[in-house]
């Protein structure tokens, strides 16, 4: 039996700890303390984006695995990060326009996946369990996907994490690419905690088809009648979890009671910078993809995914692409689509049709502008990234174009953005047409952009003139490929 004096006061004192204990783990988010997965190990290494970092593939034919990236078959090879070499990592090419064109170009610079959980149950890099290398394809500034990303972290969406990498094959030189988080376990657990919901990443069989289910609406009850959402599940799903989706899918389309089923404040969030970056290789153009959705409970987020073809020089897959700067870069922030697609996108009209939610949409997008845009949070932003990349970019032997055309591309970046920014505070207020009819009905009425050449950010002609420089990467490879020793 203990004894001590003071035996009934440590009693008191211990219980009264255990409950202070108990009440931070349940409020602590609220009260500052960050989720225990909120800072894995990752995130201030890999993805510490005040330097570049180095990735060295090392691969027993490099020659050979470029032959066939268009299977988008994973390969195994030992990846070096920042001097660390993690073994039987699983690689392969990524993409899908870019992908086909890379290859139909005759180039060899393709966007990669790295899943460390590929071939060894279990393997991660500090918690990570896949990142993409994207190639900056038709993206000569380097840019647009990073500065997208910020503006979507800004604005407090579930945003993945980038950094910049100089990438070397067996150890020689490959490119300057962008390092990515991939929304799967890891993104989840760092940003919904340990009991995170489902993951997909929606996406068309065919751009002929309706693909009903990518766009959203509901169609019946039958989980069948979902392949495009339901097969791209990154997590396994049960009949249930499929269930809960549907539900969710079914009361967007009736407009009401919308916050039973949607996360709206964060969808809100998002599409302000959706719609202010003019991005239509997404959920709101011709495509209707590009985007991850994420149910938690029955109740529906979406979050932002690949932006190389984003500040209007998407033309992929039309047939009759809008290529003026000056209707691109003043295009409608009430009416961001042509009318046939913003019938068929409900997240984003359903919702639009309650004033309160389109209030707090303009409310977001005075937010972006006054306190990203108009106070040089942009261009300090823009600038720091871009002395940090230049060294690299000036060196990159399969750079799809000249330094000279990268400092273009970053000046036409900075012009095109700012020029955003001023023709949606005249949309908000009052002075320039809000909606497609109303700037045809008055185009004097937009901010002139007549000098900007949205072509300088990137084009097909570039392609055209990467394919020597790119051979001349592989060659070195090649030549290298004799001293590559397996560890």
């Amino acid at each position: 039996m203990v004894k001590h004096k003071y035996i009934d006061w440590i009693c008191i004192g211990a219980a009264v700890l255990a409950a202070l204990i108990a009440i931070l783990m349940m409020f602590g988010e609220q009260l500052g303390i960050p989720k225990a997965s909120a800072n894995p190990g990752y995130t201030n290494r890999l993805f510490d984006d005040s330097r570049v970092h180095t990735v060295d593939i090392q691969i027993a034919d490099w020659a050979a695995f470029v032959e066939n990236a268009e299977k988008e078959e994973y390969v195994s090879c030992t990846v070096e990060i920042d001097g660390e070499k993690f073994h039987n990592v699983g690689l392969r090419a990524k993409g899908n326009n870019s992908l086909r064109l890379t290859e139909e170009y005759g180039l060899s610079r393709y966007s990669l996946k790295l899943e460390f959980d590929q071939f060894l149950d279990g393997g991660n890099y500090y918690g990570l369990d896949k990142f993409s290398l994207d190639a900056s394809f038709q993206d000569n500034s380097y840019l647009k996907t990073y500065i997208a990303y910020d503006m979507m972290a800004f604005m407090e969406v579930f945003t993945p994490l980038c950094s910049y990498t100089w990438v070397t094959v067996n150890g020689e030189d490959w490119g300057l690419f962008l390092a990515i988080e991939e929304p799967e376990e890891a993104f989840a657990h760092r940003n919904f905690g340990r009991d995170y919901g489902k993951l997909y990443k929606p996406d068309y069989r065919s751009l002929n088809a309706e693909n009903a289910d990518v766009a959203l609406k509901y169609i019946d009850d039958n989980p069948e009648s979902y392949p495009g959402i339901f097969e791209n599940a990154k997590f396994k799903v049960s009949e249930a979890d499929q269930k809960r989706v549907i539900e969710a899918l079914e009361i967007l389309s009736s407009g009401e009671n919308l916050e039973a089923a949607i996360n709206v404040d964060e969808v809100l969030r998002y599409f302000t910078v959706q719609v202010f970056v003019m991005n239509w290789d997404s959920y709101l153009g011709h495509t209707g993809h590009n985007y991850f959705l994420y149910e938690e409970n029955g109740v529906l987020s979406i979050l932002p995914w690949d932006y190389n073809l984003a500040f209007g020089t998407y033309a992929l897959g039309m047939t009759d692409p809008i290529k003026d700067p000056n209707i691109l870069i003043n295009y409608p922030i009430n009416t961001p689509a042509e009318g046939e697609v913003m019938l068929n996108r409900p997240l984003y009209h359903n919702i639009m049709k309650h004033p309160e939610y389109f209030a707090q949409y303009h409310t977001y997008f005075h937010k972006l502008l006054s306190e990203y845009f108009e106070n040089g949070q942009f261009e300090v932003t823009l600038r720091q990234a871009e002395k940090l990349i230049a060294p690299y970019v000036q060196k990159d032997p399969t750079a799809f174009c000249s330094f000279e055309d990268h400092q273009l591309a970053v000046n036409t970046l900075e012009q095109v953005c700012l020029l955003r920014a001023r023709s949606i505070r005249g949309q908000l207020d009052g002075e320039i047409p809000a909606t497609i009819r109303g700037q045809q009905e008055n185009q004097g009425a937009r901010v002139d952009v007549s000098n900007v050449f949205l072509t300088d950010l990137g084009d097909f002609k570039d392609l055209e003139s990467a394919k020597e420089r790119q051979n001349a990467a592989m060659d070195s490879i090649r030549n290298g490929n004799t001293m590559f020793r397996k560890d």
